[in-house]
């Protein structure tokens, strides 16, 4: 029984405290005004996030839009105008006279579903009874995302509003004409068919003209207006972007002397009896002399504006400060993300440690603050109320919040979806009084900051996990390269949350090549990133197999072209002779490579080019060929670098090389970053360079061709004596002492290659940093066989258990349709 009554008494509070702002708003205000304090009223009394009024039309069967508050109400998708006969939660209220109530379920078989945010959404209609009889008056529709909805004292409050709401119907044509003969001082009205326009006297002195000097036309006082307010201003005075209703927003006009001024148009597209727009009636007055206004849809319009650009988390944190702290004056403003049980605080400003309570300081955590919610009851209250809680000067806080606002607080918990995604704490210094209208601004300021909190989060989740995809596409880290150095870059595009298709690599190959690719696959999605990591891996595997560059990337198209995908690549493809200083490319539709040689000059190489790959099944690949002089800078790029909706490719391309020839070789990572400085971020880019530096000191190499004979392993043997002898009389220590078994390792590698394999068999000697490498190669690409179980009377099958034993290291690998057996031995004085 006690709780009956308390509620029954926290319920009549609530109504009086509403009658008394009714009563507080003076029958002298002008009737417009009236309503609109009254619509904001609506919004503090019953945490609501949009209200609108709606009155019968010229002609009766149409609710048309008077007025609304709060957010944009096109983010609830309430309309300009609603036919009476339509099945309409307006049009229901207004034809019946009772309430409409609609939670999420109900809405969900609402027509208007499809145009509502997802998340638990609550709505209400009231009939606002302005005439004598039933459907004269129109309605009032609020909308809220508070959990639970509107609860009986939001209800009982909203029938107040409701009662309280007396608005005239639109004006006819005649009612217009009425108007422009009677315009004051700072008002005008504009025909949106002609283009002529009705001001006042003091209109045109804040535009700085004369009334002589004004010839009646819009397009004079849009040519006063600052460009960069211009398109703002465009879309309120064009009929073709403007809905019916009121449109508040402010400007610049150009002054001249001084810097430009600032404006604030409120105005209205007003309807004729044929129900069509006809003119735009307002006012234009200085900015600087009207009231704070901090709910002046102007503000809300800009933040809700902002934030639908702002794609991260910090975006949205710093369009919050920008809008809320200058117009409040505030000291300071913390936004801070709810993840589980704690609070981890996304921005603090001013970012200053000093400018926070001792208390924050000691909480600091190498950038920001974090603190359980349980640790700050006032904090944990506020969210689970999902109400605004207001602290004016000399009200006494928990330790926590202590020196955060000594003038004033507010907390704002910022709603989303049926759940809260976080708080925004506003404090200041000075004793701050905290009005109705700033209230509504702070109710109305939360409920966007934390949808768009909500989706900036989900963003950033998105994007790491598009940039974790990208970055296992390509390579980690790239090779050590013997006589050179290579450095690479990625550039994501800045637009969207797409996967690139761009990628790069380097290609270690035997007998010191080494292969660099960069290429480009069409498009920017999941798709293409596939794409992009099936075609690396195929260039690698077609690369360590031993072809040339033509064939490299013929197999690499004809494989694009099996793959029957909608998709195709560029590619350009190098492979540079690190011991001769050559290098042969292949152009599949990329653009070419450009050269910085030693003395600073530049070129962009020419060769023919071949068709992107997969888009031909027959297609020829010609190559090219550039010499590497020490000191030579190889650049390979993709398209986003050098070419962009203002820049052509051949531009692009010269400003590349006048760049390249302008940068200092020597630090590699510092080129990079310099060629990236000014890229087009709407592409991504990948970048690769390789400086030759040449080595210090070359292999020594011979090969011998061994012919199928009865002793082609003596001969083999004999041959590698006498090479041994000849680079072992040249300087090469450890030989001699090392010949037998040397010797043994070729007799064994040969002898498996001339039984097991048909066809050619080469062998290579290699002499390089104390190794000796010998490798044989044969026409078969079966790899030898290391028997795991040998009797002791078996014949045969010993043969690589003894290079085993022999060799530091050996292996095989693919070469051109057959493979190579290699091994390594270290050559030991």
């Amino acid at each position: 029984m006690t709780n009956v009554v308390s509620e029954d008494a926290g319920r009549a509070a609530t109504t009086a405290r509403a009658e008394l702002a009714l009563k507080s708003l003076t029958a002298d205000l002008d009737p417009r005004e009236r309503l609109r304090r009254i619509l904001e009223q609506t919004l503090v009394f019953t945490g609501a996030t949009v209200c609108a009024v709606y009155t019968p039309g010229d002609t009766g069967d149409v609710l048309c839009l008077v007025e609304s508050a709060g957010v944009p109400r096109t983010l609830y998708g309430l309309r300009d105008s609603y036919p009476v006969a339509a099945g309409s939660p307006a049009a229901d209220a207004h034809r019946t006279g009772t309430p409409v109530w609609l939670g999420p379920d109900e809405l969900v078989d609402c027509a208007e579903s499809r145009r509502l945010p997802a998340g638990a959404v609550h709505m209400a209609a009231l009939p606002v009874r302005a005439g004598a009889a039933v459907g004269d008056g129109g309605c009032l529709l609020v909308v809220t995302e508070c959990p639970g909805g509107f609860d009986e004292d939001a209800r009982d409050c909203l029938e107040l509003f409701a009662d309280a709401v007396a608005w005239p119907a639109p004006p006819t044509a005649s009612d217009v004409g009425e108007l422009v003969g009677e315009l004051s001082d700072n008002a005008f009205s504009l025909a949106m068919d002609s283009g002529h326009v009705e001001v006042g006297d003091e209109l045109l002195h804040l535009f700085a003209l004369d009334r002589a000097d004004f010839d009646g036309k819009v397009e004079t006082l849009l040519g006063l207006t600052v460009p960069e307010d211009l398109p703002s201003l465009m879309s309120v005075v064009e009929a073709d972007h403007m809905s019916i209703g009121d449109r508040e927003l402010e400007f610049r006009v150009v002054q001249p002397a001084g810097p430009p001024r600032w404006l604030r148009l409120r105005g209205r597209l007003e309807t004729v009896a044929e129900g069509r727009p006809a003119r735009l009636v307002g006012t234009v007055g200085d900015a600087s002399t009207l009231r704070s206004g901090v709910t002046d849809v102007a503000r809300v319009q800009r933040l809700a504006a902002a934030l639908a650009t702002a794609g991260t988390v910090r975006d949205v944190s710093q369009a919050v400060v920008t809008a809320l702290r200058k117009p409040l004056r505030a000291d300071r403003i913390a936004l801070a993300e709810l993840e589980n049980d704690r609070l981890v605080v996304t921005v603090l400003d001013p970012p200053e440690a000093e400018s926070w309570p001792e208390s924050w300081r000691l909480e600091w955590r190498s950038e920001w603050p974090e603190s359980p919610v349980r640790s700050m009851p006032t904090l944990a209250a506020a969210l689970r109320e999902g109400r605004a809680a207001i602290w004016p000067a000399g009200t006494e806080t928990e330790p926590a919040l202590e020196g955060v606002g000594p003038g004033g607080l507010a907390v704002l918990p910022l709603p989303a979806g049926g759940r809260m995604a976080g708080l925004c704490l506003i404090g200041w210094d000075n004793p701050h009084e905290f009005g109705t209208d700033e209230r509504a601004l702070l109710t109305a300021a939360a409920g966007l900051a934390g949808q768009a909190l909500t989706r900036a989060h989900a963003f950033d989740a998105e994007h790491e996990l598009v940039g974790m995809l990208q970055r296992t596409l390509l390579p980690r880290r790239l090779p050590k390269l013997p006589g050179g150095v290579a450095e690479a870059r990625y550039l994501p595009t800045t637009e969207g949350l797409e996967v690139g298709g761009d990628w790069y690599d380097v290609i270690p190959l035997p007998d010191n090549h080494v292969a660099l690719v960069i290429g480009d696959v069409q498009g920017h999605n999941a798709g293409a990133a596939t794409l992009m990591g099936q075609m690396r891996t195929a260039l690698r595997a077609y690369a360590v197999e031993g072809h040339p560059p033509d064939v490299v990337v013929s197999h690499a198209n004809r494989l694009l072209v099996d793959m029957e995908t909608d998709l195709f690549a560029t590619c350009c493809y190098v492979e540079v002779d690190m011991e001769e200083g050559t290098a042969w490319y292949v152009r599949a539709g990329h653009i070419p490579p450009v050269v910085r040689n030693p003395d600073g000059s530049t070129e962009i190489t020419e060769s023919e080019v071949g068709p992107p790959l997969g888009v031909q099944a027959r297609a020829d690949y010609p190559m090219g060929l550039i010499r590497l002089q020490p000191g030579t800078l190889l650049a390979l790029t993709t398209d986003g670098l050098v070419e962009s909706a203002e820049i052509d490719v051949e531009d692009g391309l010269d400003a590349l090389a006048a760049n390249l020839a302008a940068a200092d070789p020597a630090h590699l990572g510092l080129v990079a970053d310099a060629l990236l400085a000014d890229a087009n971020r709407n592409d991504d880019v990948a970048l690769l360079l390789l400086r030759y530096d040449a080595m210090e000191r070359r292999p020594l190499r011979e090969s011998w061709t061994v012919w199928r004979v009865p002793e082609a392993v003596r001969h083999a043997r004999r041959f590698t004596r006498r090479t041994l002898r000849t680079w072992g009389g040249a300087g090469e220590a450890g030989l001699q002492e090392n010949m037998d078994t040397v010797l043994l390792v070729v007799s064994e590698l040969v002898t498996n290659a001339l039984v097991h394999t048909d066809g050619q068999v080469r062998l290579d000697l290699t002499v390089f940093n104390g190794r000796l490498r010998v490798a044989v190669a044969d026409n078969s690409p079966r790899t030898p066989i290391k028997p795991t179980n040998l009797g002791w009377e078996a014949t045969g099958g010993r043969g690589m258990l003894l290079v085993e034993a022999m060799s530091a290291a050996w292996g095989t690998v693919p070469v051109s349709g057959g493979k190579q057996v290699w091994s390594e031995i270290v050559l030991e004085p």
